[in-house]
């Protein structure tokens, strides 16, 4: 944990530690992008695909679907789909943390030099606003082009959903979504969790979020056994998801942001993406969500936000709400450092 450890001596405070550290690590994600070889979370994933694919093998769609057939078989099925789900994520976890927190205890007392550049590195590689906001560019151009079939493919890259027969508003419209959600959880989500325990802490955000997104689906495969998983990638993302929230209100419409998160949300089916996407939609005047298809299944999502339906144009303004609240958060390091 960051707080535990002393000011190192060439700053003033632990506020202005994390402001530097932030500041650093948001300039070298800018300059550099995403890694595009040798990420650390596709290695995770592939490590996390494994492990499922070992623990997972007998919850399969046709033994849920025969257990429905009789209740105390289908109860069976899913207290072992559950255990099964939280072995996998602790195996999945549990050594990386414990290795960062070893690894960073280590640097703090062998070198303050490397600990700080180390800070750095990992803030950097869990933070992901410049790889969210290039997305987004790629579907923006071809739109503005009035090329919806290559804007469909884009999109494709960045949602679960079916993009084939998208129109322009369904693919601007998911498109705002991701990159609203997805700044609580590859930006302020992960810079939260740094404020809050360090490296190690930012780490396991990303990875919960990483095994989320792998497994917390409501499907025959992933309903049981990856219901801890979702579970637990609430949790850590409410706090967050809400100062989300809140700070683009603050960089936006701050009076249409609070009034579409205070009557939109609660109808959402994320309890922390509602948050996000309904103040964020709200907070650049504009309408998303509606019907989408999943999997083959259509979901009747709510509209978010308030004004005109979002057009190429909204994916601009969302990318810039996400651009002036990451620097904000990194103003109020340094205003409460100064005080």
């Amino acid at each position: 944990m960051l707080w535990a450890y002393s000011p190192p001596a060439l700053f003033d405070s632990v506020s202005v530690t994390l402001a530097l550290l932030l500041v650093a690590s948001l300039l070298l994600d800018a300059w550099f992008g995403e890694v595009r070889r040798f990420h650390p979370l596709i290695g995770f994933g592939h490590w996390a695909s494994w492990i499922e694919k070992q623990l997972n093998r007998s919850v399969s769609s046709q033994a849920v679907r025969a257990s429905e057939k009789r209740c105390s078989r289908m109860a069976n099925t899913r207290s072992r789909g559950i255990l099964l789900g939280v072995c996998a994520w602790c195996l999945a976890i549990l050594p990386i943390l414990l290795v960062t927190y070893w690894l960073f205890d280590w640097l703090y007392h062998a070198s303050l030099y490397l600990w700080l550049a180390a800070n750095v590195i990992v803030l950097y590689f869990t933070v992901g606003k410049t790889s969210l906001l290039q997305h987004a560019q790629w579907i923006y151009r071809p739109l503005v082009a009035g090329d919806l079939c290559a804007a469909r493919e884009k999109v494709g890259w960045i949602v679960s959903r079916d993009t084939s027969v998208m129109d322009q508003y369904q693919v601007t419209s998911a498109t705002v979504e991701s990159v609203l959600e997805n700044g609580n959880d590859a930006v302020f989500g992960a810079m939260f969790w740094f404020i809050i325990g360090g490296a190690p802490a930012a780490v396991l955000f990303r990875l919960v979020n990483t095994l989320d997104a792998m497994w917390g689906y409501k499907n025959d495969r992933y309903c049981h056994f990856g219901y801890s998983a979702a579970k637990l990638d609430d949790a850590m993302g409410w706090l967050p998801a809400r100062l989300t929230g809140l700070t683009y209100a603050l960089v936006g419409n701050t009076k249409n942001a609070l009034h579409c998160w205070r009557t939109q949300a609660h109808l959402c089916a994320s309890p922390n993406g509602g948050v996000v996407m309904t103040s964020g939609a709200g907070a650049i005047n504009t309408t998303i969500g509606g019907p989408a298809i999943y999997h083959g299944v259509q979901h009747d999502k709510i509209f978010m936000g308030q004004g005109e339906k979002a057009t190429a144009a909204a994916i601009a303004l969302a990318c810039g709400l996400v651009e002036r609240s990451a620097w904000l958060w990194v103003a109020v390091l340094v205003i409460i450092a100064a005080l």
